[in-house]
């Protein structure tokens, strides 16, 4: 039987490839094995454009770990963040300087505003105590993607430092450190990479991790820690994922033989296209408006149709090979369709038909609510 097509935010539909590269073990403190965690790093400071002036530390688990470790060991314990809030991972970090006891300040927008720039721009204006800005780059909760470039320049200008969670655009979307400006950026193996999920990874700036030490709350989420101990031995402190690690070395082969960022990119707006073309044709409507939208994961409006229930359709459409992701939002009802991952428009447009033919199960009217 075949596996059914992951059609979420991560993780992800793989390649054969990527999944074979698990076949094989590795010693976690054999020299083989350090050699390949540092041709990964290379390779992910590389598509950052950020080898002059930033570091890869990687980390066990999943990307929110990597979250809560580049704010939790680069923000002084003193330190304040502004948070842009426009969805469930904005709110994430929210509560993640709370657990950590770190000031934030927190800049509400609806769940389909991008963050405003000139909002940011006051905020920093008026309250020098404020150390760094916190920001998603693509809301996955709802798809909407955020003027990183703008907010990077403007916190520059301000000279406070930028941490962003690119954890669903890292690979795909453009972010170039010598353009863009950012003390950290974050993401995960099992995003637009195509490997499968279990690392997480920071690439922070050189200057600001060395002066990171002692700032941590954890000794497992100290990446200051976590990135001295690799420079001295090449080896993880703790023991790494080493399928994992091995199979992001074979995504990120595959990633640079395809053409690299610019060619995956291409390939998930193709994805994105021929969703919202093909779902408009079955009268269901994005919930964000197309100039926002972020060709990563798009939130559908749910049939208006007293018939619709979606774990009913969520098993109907899983049961024909795909599996979608429920909504996010709190007040709308929504149900969600990613973009990213090893497939293309083909299977995109067979995801469409399989949506079609499991609401005309249900007797459904596929109608969105708006």
């Amino acid at each position: 039987m075949q596996d059914p097509v992951l059609l979420t935010p991560g993780p992800l539909s793989t390649s054969l490839a990527t999944r074979s590269a698990m076949l094989r073990d590795w010693g976690s403190w054999d020299s083989a094995f350090n050699a390949l965690t540092a041709s990964v790093c290379r390779d992910l400071v590389d598509i950052a454009g950020a080898a002059a002036s930033h570091v890869c530390v990687p980390l066990q688990g999943s990307g929110t770990f990597a979250v809560e470790a580049a704010v939790g060991t680069l923000v002084p314990r003193e330190g304040k963040v502004l948070v842009p809030n426009n969805g469930a991972y904005c709110q994430r970090i929210v509560r993640i300087l709370g657990y950590l006891g770190r000031a934030a300040v927190v800049l509400d927008h609806r769940e389909d505003e991008p963050a405003d720039v000139a909002h940011i721009d006051a905020a920093l204006a008026a309250d020098p105590a404020i150390s760094h800005v916190a920001q998603v780059h693509c809301e996955t909760g709802t798809g909407i993607l955020n003027p990183l470039r703008e907010i990077a320049d403007v916190t520059a200008v301000h000279g406070r430092g930028l941490i962003v969670d690119a954890m669903s655009t890292f690979g795909a979307l453009p972010i170039d450190a010598a353009t863009m400006p950012f003390t950290a950026l974050i993401a995960a193996s099992g995003k637009c990479i195509e490997g499968v999920p279990g690392m997480g990874f920071v690439i922070a700036e050189r200057d600001a991790l060395e002066q990171a030490a002692g700032n941590s709350h954890s000794l497992a989420l100290d990446l200051h820690d976590q990135w001295v101990y690799m420079r001295k031995t090449g080896q993880w402190r703790f023991t790494p994922p080493t399928h994992v690690v091995a199979a992001l070395r074979a995504a990120l082969d595959q990633f640079r033989e395809a053409g690299g960022q610019p060619t995956r990119l291409a390939r998930y707006r193709d994805n994105c296209r021929a969703l919202v073309d093909g779902m408009h044709v079955l009268g269901l409507q994005p919930f964000l408006p197309a100039e926002v939208q972020a060709p990563i994961i798009v939130t559908f409006h749910a049939p208006a149709d007293a018939a619709y229930d979606f774990s009913e359709f969520y098993r109907r459409v899983r049961e024909r090979g795909f599996i979608l992701y429920p909504g996010k939002l709190t007040t709308v009802n929504t149900f969600r369709v990613g973009c990213i991952g090893a497939i293309d428009a083909g299977v995109i447009e067979r995801a469409v038909a399989a949506i079609a033919a499991s609401l005309g199960d249900m007797g459904v009217t596929p109608t969105a609510s708006a």
